[in-house]
């Protein structure tokens, strides 16, 4: 429990909602153990605190409430246009938790969601069987923390361990865990499976100082994801999103030039780029939470409902972090 006191605040997590369905599930009786000291307050919906009206994000997020509900219905989505599937024709994606320990500046869900409070689904096994009924159709590729951090909560919830043994048992599935956390050595003793990936987003140490409250610095994403090298995992790096500071150029110049002098490049597996972009009504509450954002409020541009730098910037931040990675990775491994 000391490595889960590190990642949470100090009163991060001091009153736990639970539904009263939910209430005397295994996984939620075991996280309410892990936390005794919280107050439980016994609810009839999820949706009755997490989605009440007037509710201050930016103030939430300094100290997020959690969450334990059943999730009923939409256990899995198809994968969105604005996200790399690397490949796969059958692309999904799924949210085993809503919301985030992290708080970085940038991120959509402060657009998407009226809380940043932690929603945690117990009931991880109806996802899995719906996992199953698709696979019964086709090989699907499946990312599972595109809406929360899952590896950051592992020490609470170890719902990455539980995806993980449940991809090594389905062969004909692809699983992508994406993270920016430090937080490998809580899933390090379990053999890797060749059918999961685990993603790490890196970001300069300038957006990371600035832009990404709460996260790991880059070093410790670094030597976690060297861990997971070490381990035999298939590991990818995430350039992903790219934002415009200033001298953009040279900082993320140096981040690749750090992160392939320090992890071992020919052992990774691929490499995602892409700029900020975000849908034009998450960007207009995003806006609403954070006026005085130099990031949020940028004069981006409005294309089939997705909003992000002017076309020869974007065209431009790519091709230049591509050439970058182009140094030490073959083209066949960079996707943008």
């Amino acid at each position: 429990m000391q490595n889960l006191n590190k990642n949470l605040s100090n009163h991060s997590f001091s009153h736990i909602y639970v539904e009263k369905d939910a209430r005397h599930h295994p996984r939620a009786l075991k996280i309410l153990d892990r936390l005794k000291q919280a107050e439980v307050i016994e609810i009839n919906h999820y949706k009755d605190v997490f989605s009440r009206a007037h509710q201050n994000y930016v103030m939430q997020k300094v100290a997020p409430k959690l969450i334990l509900a059943i999730k009923k219905k939409h256990l899995i989505y198809r994968g969105a246009d604005v996200c790399e599937s690397f490949g796969h024709q059958h692309f999904y994606y799924t949210s085993t938790m809503m919301n985030c320990l992290y708080n970085c500046e940038y991120c959509y869900l402060q657009g998407m969601y009226p809380s940043a409070n932690i929603v945690v689904f117990v009931n991880i096994e109806a996802i899995f069987n719906e996992v199953e009924q698709l696979l019964k159709q086709q090989n699907i590729y499946l990312c599972i923390s595109y809406d929360t951090d899952i590896l950051a909560l592992e020490n609470l919830v170890g719902y990455a361990r539980e995806w993980i043994n449940f991809a090594h048992n389905h062969k004909n599935m692809t699983m992508e865990l994406r993270t920016k956390s430090a937080n490998f050595h809580a899933i390090e003793d379990i053999p890797p499976s060749k059918n999961v990936i685990l993603a790490w987003t890196l970001s300069p140490v300038q957006v990371i100082e600035h832009y990404e409250k709460k996260t790991p610095g880059l070093n410790l994403r670094l030597s976690n994801i060297n861990k997971a090298l070490e381990k035999g995992w298939q590991v990818r790096v995430c350039i992903d999103p790219i934002v415009y500071i200033k001298d953009w150029r040279e900082a993320y110049q140096q981040l690749i030039k750090t992160t392939f002098n320090t992890i071992s490049k020919d052992k990774i597996k691929d490499v995602s780029i892409g700029v900020f972009r975000v849908s034009k009504p998450y960007l207009k509450k995003m806006r609403k939470q954070l006026p005085n954002s130099i990031l949020i409020n940028y004069p981006y541009e409005t294309k089939n409902g997705i909003c992000s730098y002017p076309y020869s910037l974007s065209e431009n931040m790519v091709n230049t972090v591509y050439s970058f990675v182009r140094d030490y990775i073959d083209e066949d491994k960079i996707y943008q």
